[in-house]
């Protein structure tokens, strides 16, 4: 079932919070901000910069002008690839302007965002539905809203592979929330099934995602292992030509 706008927003509200919590310990890791991240050419000073750009987008929109058609999510997260070294060079400027206290510099931005997404949906009469200007397209605040739990959960995922053995992530002190996680697998297969038309679903969320946003190298047994058929006598499609998504 598609999450509806109140749930994506929730989402997002209580995975912010729970890998804010597992941010709060990297002031006792010396050097933290120039320690590499699993992200080519990018420090984990520079990565937890961009959480506080993924945060700025939401503060950037404003509804449209009536009769505004909507990107589809598919399409808006399409635009990623093309717009790689516009985002390297942005975050490494953040990175750098916000080197003195980078923890509150993406707390703030966290505030503004959920600030001006609840003013966007308190001014509308069915907040999912409505269009709003983002920075590069239109698009609906429900996939706005989905998109900024995509860029959250995939780049908790980035921090807790870049500070294994760093910072503790097992049990409750996983950045990761399991619903949050959940929900970003299944929008990532929806646009895959929209697709091709398969009938499939997640087995191992994080290792779906992590395929699915090009984090691990495309594998079909690594595949097996995160999805599975909705009917026993199919088998996992071939999805090497349609990932990564993003």
């Amino acid at each position: 079932m598609k999450t509806n706008f109140d749930d994506a927003r929730t989402a997002l509200a209580a995975q912010w919070e729970r890998l804010d919590a597992w941010l709060s310990v990297l002031d006792e890791v010396p050097a933290w901000q120039s320690r590499p991240s699993t992200l080519p050419d990018w420090t984990v000073g520079e990565l937890v910069a961009h959480l506080g750009r993924a945060f700025t987008a939401l503060t950037a929109c404003e509804p449209a002008p009536a009769g505004t058609i909507p990107l589809p999510l598919a399409e808006y997260l399409g635009m990623y690839p093309t717009r790689a070294h516009e985002i390297s060079q942005v975050t490494k400027a953040l990175a750098a302007d916000i080197a003195g206290d980078p923890l509150a510099a993406i707390r703030a931005e966290a505030r503004a965002a959920f600030t001006a997404l609840d003013a966007l949906a308190g001014a509308a009469p069915s907040p999912g539905e409505l269009v709003v200007q983002a920075r590069r397209a239109p698009i609906t605040l429900r996939d706005m809203t989905i998109s900024r739990l995509i860029e959250i959960v995939v780049h908790a995922i980035d921090l807790q592979d870049s500070l294994q053995g760093v910072v503790d992530s097992r049990g409750d002190a996983c950045p990761l929330l399991p619903a949050a996680l959940q929900i970003v697998a299944d929008e990532l297969l929806r646009i895959v099934v929209m697709r091709g038309g398969w009938s499939v679903s997640v087995r191992d969320p994080r290792l779906w995602v992590q395929l699915a946003t090009g984090r691990r190298s495309y594998d079909t047994d690594a595949l097996a292992r995160a999805l599975e058929p909705q009917f026993t006598s199919d088998s996992i499609p071939d999805l090497g030509r349609v990932l990564p998504i993003l």
